[in-house]
């Protein structure tokens, strides 16, 4: 009997675990605008759900399934978010601010495959080179680092957008070519 109340919870926490994740998926998908997907996923989270709650008020006089349901949620909502930094969807434009207008900032960038539009402008200290930066989140944290070596004191605002219509710079990246290397070995260099 006790061995069956153990199984339970455990059952009960994984059902959480697992509705919870697909709940965070689902809603991030939805943000992001792809609802096809996230209507997909939310048919499935569903029945998991249903599952999960039925066997909780089946034996809502246990209160250690009340507790692996509640764990199970919390769980569920860390494991959703990992998982979706790991598939890293959409895009990030960075604004960089670099007190050093005459380095070439932007064609090193430029060089690794970003989509950059800069221009010069004026701080309280003096001339900037002010740049707006797009990419796909996967490679997010490989930009900082760039941004890092050319600039250790630039400043940096990052934020998700919305929409993203136009420019050649998006048709590079839907055909794959930011971050990978030509036949010599050479990072792909976007044409102005």
């Amino acid at each position: 009997m006790l061995e069956n109340a153990y199984m339970l919870v455990v059952i009960i926490l994984i059902i959480n675990i697992v509705y919870v994740s697909l709940f965070t998926l689902r809603m991030i998908l939805t943000l992001k605008g792809r609802q096809y997907i996230a209507a997909f996923i939310s048919m499935f989270e569903i029945i998991v759900y249903v599952i999960g709650l039925g066997l909780v008020l089946d034996n809502l006089d246990e209160i250690q399934n009340i507790i692996a349901y509640a764990l199970g949620f919390g769980i569920g909502v860390v494991v959703g978010s990992k998982i979706e930094e790991k598939l890293a969807l959409g895009y990030i434009t960075v604004n960089v601010i670099s007190s050093d207008p005459n380095i070439e900032f932007t064609r090193k960038l430029r060089d690794k495959g970003y989509g950059v539009t800069s221009w010069f402008a004026y701080g309280m200290d003096g001339d900037r080179l002010v740049m707006q930066i797009l990419t796909p989140r996967k490679y997010e944290f490989k930009l900082y680092e760039t941004i890092k070596t050319i600039d250790p004191k630039a400043f940096t605002i990052s934020y998700e957008p919305k929409q993203i219509v136009g420019g050649f710079w998006v048709k590079q990246v839907r055909k794959g070519r930011l971050g990978k290397k030509n036949n010599a070995g050479v990072e792909f260099k976007p044409k102005d």
